[in-house]
């Protein structure tokens, strides 16, 4: 159990295998790479590193965007195919991790260690947000993509909801890291999104 990594090729075949579903726009492997990319840049910040690419794989695998429990089901499927590789208590951290990407606020970890870890997680999920202008453009596009079922005023309505509630908060980011990397350019980003929303098109 020690000597194997947590995610494995064999693993990580079936989860890209999963990642590359037809109806997946951003929640792809391409949003997955990215986040494992800035975890390689943020590795010696991290008190479980392998923790963190575990919760990484994970977090998304379970994508379905009319349903309520994505993200309840990605922790599942975790613990279902990391049991046996990992002692409990770890496991649980990972599925805390996983289910925080459902409201992004930090899982309530004792740990420090493991707060810090959680709230690097959470803000490399997010950390899109704070992308030049024009990824963050094709960001909105293909998330709009996964929603195409969604009738134009209904989104509208309800993806500008989702963006007020980040523009409320004091921080988008939890680590100071993040936030003077990506706050400043995540705020106009989703200031100018939600201007283009509320433009009428009628």
């Amino acid at each position: 159990m020690e000597n194997e990594p947590l995610i494995d090729d064999a693993l990580k075949t079936e989860l890209s295998a999963l990642y590359a579903a037809g109806d997946r726009h951003y929640h792809g492997l391409a949003h997955i790479e990215a986040m494992l990319a800035l975890a390689s840049d943020y590795r010696g910040e991290f008190g479980d590193p392998e923790a963190v690419e575990a919760a990484i794989w994970f977090h998304d695998a379970i994508y379905d965007s009319r349903a309520k429990d994505n993200e309840a089901r990605s922790a599942d499927l975790a613990e279902e195919k990391l049991e046996g590789r990992v002692d409990a208590e770890r496991l649980k951290r990972i599925g805390a991790m996983i289910l925080a990407t459902a409201a992004h606020q930090l899982p309530p970890f004792d740990d420090a260690a493991a707060a810090r870890d959680a709230s690097l997680f959470l803000d490399m999920d997010l950390s899109i947000l704070g992308a030049a202008p024009d990824a963050f453009d094709a960001y909105e596009r293909a998330v709009r993509r996964e929603y195409d079922w969604v009738e134009e005023p209904m989104w509208r309505a309800g993806r500008r909801a989702v963006l007020k509630t980040f523009l409320a908060r004091p921080h988008l980011f939890h680590t100071q890291e993040f936030r003077q990397r990506f706050e400043p350019q995540a705020r106009l980003n989703i200031a100018r999104s939600l201007e283009a929303l509320t433009v009428d098109r009628g």
